[in-house]
């Protein structure tokens, strides 16, 4: 799908016949048409739709081709396992062209699309938006993990541990793609005057590079402290199985003391001490049977079981 947009009054706005040519989850006709008659790599442009492809920055003879990296929007069904996904970019003298698997709702809203001078422009404070992003989806996954971290405590299924498993799975992904659009930003920044980056554009980038690397930080943070607590979070589950399985011994025991009582002086023989003509002999079984259950207890307690 092609939407089209063009810098009006430094605003990105939908325009027909607009410079800006975005496919979201382009179909084969349109993949040859970008190929044939804009000359893109089709390797390039079929790794701009592969999740699993790194970063990376490509000179060709009339544009500027680059991947980066950013977080794809979260399914509920995918069980707390958060995604990236891959966004190419191909930059001409008047033309830039982006190409993405999935549609990015409010792509070019935000305090960072206020003011859009160029093209180039535009490209920095598109990768600076996925910047953003991920630093949104990494306080979503930590703020997960606290409240998964809680029900652990009371758990003793496996069911919350696979789902920090995931995020910290996301963690791992999340901290490669971050890195990657680092190495990519830092040679953009090598490479400024080949691109004809202005001033502003280059303070722009020194300030995405920054934001980078604190993302990237946070990211690894998070990523060491999940991991690291791992292995307290299986013995926490483990032990309140311990707990569990402690606790129905003892009513096991319980009921199985008092009955052997009852099953004694159920048997079909004569009873002791003539207590079958006792008129209270019912309630001097039942009476054992609540001394038995008293007496395990003492021992229970004075052993510490």
């Amino acid at each position: 799908m092609l939407n089209r947009f063009s810098i009006i009054e430094n605003k990105v706005t939908p325009d027909d016949n607009g410079n800006i040519w975005i496919y979201f989850n382009p179909s084969e006709e349109e993949k040859r048409f970008l190929i044939d008659n804009f000359s893109l790599d089709e390797h390039t442009l079929n790794s701009s739709l592969d999740a699993e492809e790194i970063a990376r920055l490509e000179f060709e003879p009339n544009h500027l081709a680059m991947i980066f990296k950013g977080p794809k929007s979260y399914i509920a069904t995918e069980l707390f396992f958060f995604r990236v996904l891959s966004i190419g970019a191909f930059l001409f003298q008047d033309k830039l062209i982006i190409i993405c698997a999935q549609e990015l709702p409010m792509m070019f809203h935000g305090k960072h699309f206020q003011k859009v001078n160029s093209l180039i422009d535009l490209l920095f404070k598109l990768i600076y938006r996925f910047i953003f992003q991920f630093y949104e989806h990494l306080k979503i996954i930590n703020k997960i993990s606290d409240e998964l971290e809680e029900k652990i405590n009371e758990a003793m299924g496996n069911k919350y541990l696979l789902n920090l498993f995931s995020l910290e799975k996301s963690l791992v992904y999340y901290l490669n793609a971050i890195s990657s659009n680092g190495i990519l930003m830092e040679k953009l920044k090598a490479n400024s005057s080949k691109i004809n980056i202005n001033i502003e554009d280059s303070e722009l980038l020194d300030d995405i590079i920054i934001e980078n690397t604190q993302c990237l930080k946070q990211a690894d943070i998070y990523s060491n402290i999940l991991a690291s607590m791992m292995d307290a979070r299986v013995s926490v589950v483990s032990n309140n199985l311990n707990i569990l399985m402690k606790t129905l011994n003892i009513i096991t025991i319980l009921i199985m003391v008092p009955t052997f009582v009852v099953s004694a002086f159920s048997m079909n023989v004569e009873l002791p001490f003539n207590l079958k003509e006792h008129p209270l002999a019912f309630w001097l079984i039942m009476g054992m049977a609540v001394i038995s259950i008293i007496g395990v207890m003492l021992v229970w307690k004075y052993k510490k079981w």
